[in-house]
């Protein structure tokens, strides 16, 4: 073949293949363009479907609700315990061991009524010590009896005087009552009681008149004496339940809303079916701080008869008055709406057409419930209730 044909075949094979790359560029961009318009199409379908359902919505429709006449009590709560105003803890005399026990807890005694008996234990020191004083005391008692004696003989020759005489007579009487003494120092050691001043140590007697609470000893129970650097073993718990109080805590953020002699209403969780009355006659000058709170102690006196059967120790609340006010106009206090700037409430009030106007309101006092409204609305309007959702759903639009 010459050189001429091949490079004409040359040519004609690369025209071909331009033309096919050329064919196949232009079916793609057809393609593209197709799909382009395709999708364009179905959206504008899409957008105009959804303008015209919004356009044909049913108008939403919001529940209302007319101002009513009501009682509205703003009150605030106290939790606290039911105790007794008068409570005792007997205490033993004497160190030793619980011999016998007379009384037992809710049972009601009487003062001066015997509670327990108390079995010596004396300490050996103790003991050998009053031992010795007695032994001492005996000796000194001997030898001056020896030497008023000898006294007595002299001053009956004349030759000592009366009043060296009497000074020995002295004498014996005072040893005689350091002997009595020392043995009854040695007997109250011993036993815990003394013959002269007919005293008994081991004896626990009532000092109150009134419900015995609780005996936390048992016979045979060892109990510590009551002195200056014991408290000692509490052998009885005595209350008077006739006169009970009501103790609890405040919040600091409520006493200073509190004043003496406010009425209260106790709820006893013993006994929820009944609420007794009350009457707030103390308030903590000073707080304590409890789980990083300041709590404020209050007392107030509880009102009920005898039938209650009231126990100490109940755990009750109470529910304290701040204000009252008797057939006032009010509406739910979740029922009001406050600007952007929070400085208004308003209410939005149903008109004709199911369209609603915004009406400033003034504010009464609220239970947390119901809240009165002093101006801005009459009874016969209709108020929207305002859809918590709707709600809910501005505000996290707004934080987007």
């Amino acid at each position: 073949m010459t050189q001429p044909t091949k490079v004409f075949k040359t040519l004609v094979g690369l025209q071909n293949t331009t033309a096919i790359y050329y064919e196949k560029h232009y079916r793609m961009k057809i393609l593209i363009i197709c799909l382009v318009s395709l999708f364009f199409v179905s959206a504008s379908g899409g957008l105009g479907y959804y303008f015209y359902k919004k356009n044909n919505a049913d108008p939403v429709v919001y529940q209302t609700e007319q101002p009513f006449v009501t009682n509205i009590i703003r009150k605030t709560v106290a939790t606290g315990s039911i105790m007794p105003r008068k409570e005792v803890l007997i205490k033993s005399q004497a160190s030793g061991i619980v011999e016998a026990l007379y009384v037992e807890a809710g049972g009601t005694i009487k003062v001066g009524q015997l509670i327990a008996k108390i079995k010596i234990v004396p300490n050996m020191v103790s003991v050998n010590g009053a031992e010795n004083s007695l032994a001492s005391s005996k000796i000194a008692l001997e030898e001056s009896k020896k030497e008023q004696a000898r006294l007595e003989k002299l001053y009956q020759a004349k030759v000592v005087s009366e009043q060296e005489y009497s000074r020995a007579t002295f004498d014996v009487k005072a040893k005689t009552e350091s002997v009595e003494a020392a043995e009854n120092n040695l007997q109250l050691i011993k036993e815990g009681a003394s013959r002269k001043a007919g005293q008994v140590a081991n004896l626990v007697y009532s000092t109150l008149e009134g419900t015995i609470l609780d005996v936390p000893v048992k016979v045979g129970s060892s109990v510590i004496e009551r002195n200056n650097f014991n408290e000692g073993t509490t052998i009885a718990s005595i209350a008077d339940m006739k006169t009970l109080v009501f103790e609890g805590k405040i919040d600091e953020s409520e006493v200073g809303k509190l004043k003496e002699g406010m009425d209260l209403n106790l709820t006893i969780g013993a006994m929820p079916d009944k609420v007794f009355k009350a009457k707030l006659e103390y308030i903590a000058p000073k707080g304590k701080t409890e789980e990083g709170a300041i709590k404020f102690d209050i007392r107030a006196k509880v009102e009920f008869d005898e039938s209650s059967n009231i126990r100490a120790g109940y755990s009750a609340s109470a529910d304290i008055i701040l204000e009252k006010k008797d057939s006032v106009v009010a509406i739910k206090e979740s029922m009001l709406q406050f600007s952007k700037a929070k400085d208004s409430t308003f209410v939005e009030v149903q008109q004709a057409g199911n369209q609603y106007q915004k009406k400033l309101v003034k504010t009464g006092i609220s239970d947390g419930i119901n809240i009165e409204v002093v101006s801005g609305v009459e009874k016969t309007d209709k108020i929207k209730i305002p859809d918590m959702k709707e709600d809910k759903d501005k505000k996290d639009e707004k934080k987007k």
